[in-house]
């Protein structure tokens, strides 16, 4: 029997409670988050992880660094929050929910005129909202992603990248929100999860998720995505994204970009499931989107074993950008635009 929904950042009174996805799949525990410091320590070692989801853990870090503020001025008190702001913006720069979120909270500490203690609670209600509003929106983007999904065959093979879902947001996921729906549909035949290096978050986490609700899944190499492709084995690509530019440029986990160059080749559509936060009308195409480098310990060793002899240098970009021409459509909240549309289409509702 299935398991319970996966909600990876809940507020619990005093405290968030992270899922500790570092440790997933041999053991399912969760981390207490009661400073801001830590949660900022946590989304950069990636405790919490996904763009949708560090979005809603730094909206309770922004709370709960507004609780660490002594200053009783409201002036003090919002150059304080500033600064809560800038250490969490300073974790993940690619993810572009956080910054999101990040300016969502201070918005609302800086429009109310209200005291202190009355601005306190007013952030707290703000980063349960965003909560909130992510786990309805992943709802509908699983819900157009289903209708957009080609008709034929009756029951899809689905590919996917990374991590995009319930433990990639507040729940439910984006990717594996259309995988969901189209399961609650009966138009899913199975998973391939790209095992996703180096982190390996298709391999621990997309198929950890699966099994949890008993969906058929099969994890495959990532280099084996063209083969599979090539064998008839995949009907449509669905992955997420961490940041979009305003013409469809999109920014997911590196190697994205090689399954969509594999499924243009192969003419399988290759869709972007993403909510409106995650587009970035700042920017006008993805070459603008800044891409983390991450430590070289994550490809060169694993575990204690190093792989590769010392003197190697190594290159780890975290992110690549997959260009707007590859991909079928974006598949939002609002419905699922092409690339070419974002701008007159969802610009306005942003």
């Amino acid at each position: 029997m299935a398991l319970n929904p996966v909600y990876p950042v809940t507020w619990h009174g005093d405290h968030v409670r992270l899922i500790d996805q570092t440790r997933l799949p041999g053991e399912f525990t969760y981390v207490e988050i009661r400073r801001s410091e830590d949660m900022a320590l946590a989304i950069q070692t990636m405790i919490v992880r996904g763009a949708p989801a560090i979005g809603v853990a730094a909206a309770y870090g922004m709370y709960l660094g507004a609780l660490e503020i002594s200053a009783v001025d409201r002036e003090a008190f919002l150059e304080a929050l500033d600064r809560v702001g800038d250490r969490l913006a300073a974790t993940r720069p690619t993810a572009v929910n956080l910054f999101w979120a990040i300016q969502k909270m201070r918005s609302a500490a800086q429009t109310s005129g209200a005291a202190v203690d009355q601005i306190r609670q007013l952030l707290l209600e703000t980063a349960q909202r965003i909560a909130a509003d992510d786990l309805r929106t992943c709802q509908a983007i699983g819900d157009h992603g289903l209708s957009a999904l080609p008709p034929t065959p009756e029951r899809l093979r689905l590919l996917t990248h990374c991590n995009a879902g319930a433990l990639a947001t507040a729940g439910y996921g984006t990717a594996l929100g259309v995988v969901r729906s189209a399961w609650s549909a009966g138009r899913l035949e199975r998973v391939f999860a790209d095992e996703t290096r180096p982190r390996l978050q298709g391999a621990k986490l997309t198929t950890w998720e699966c099994v949890q609700e008993e969906i058929p899944v099969t994890l495959i190499t990532d280099n084996m995505a063209a083969h599979c492709m090539q064998r008839g084995l995949i009907d449509a690509v669905v992955v997420g994204a961490d940041r979009i530019a305003a013409n469809g440029d999109a920014a997911n986990k590196i190697g994205t970009y090689s399954v969509a160059i594999c499924a243009q080749a192969h003419h399988i559509p290759f869709f972007v499931a993403a909510p409106l936060s995650t587009i970035d009308f700042s920017l006008t195409d993805g070459s603008q989107i800044p891409i983390e480098e991450r430590d070289p310990a994550e490809i060169f060793q694993v575990g204690s074993v190093r792989l590769c002899p010392e003197g190697v240098e190594f290159y780890n970009p975290a992110f690549d950008v997959t260009p707007a021409d590859l991909i079928a459509g974006i598949i939002t909240e609002h419905g699922v635009v092409a690339p070419a549309d974002l701008e007159a289409k969802l610009r306005p509702l942003a």
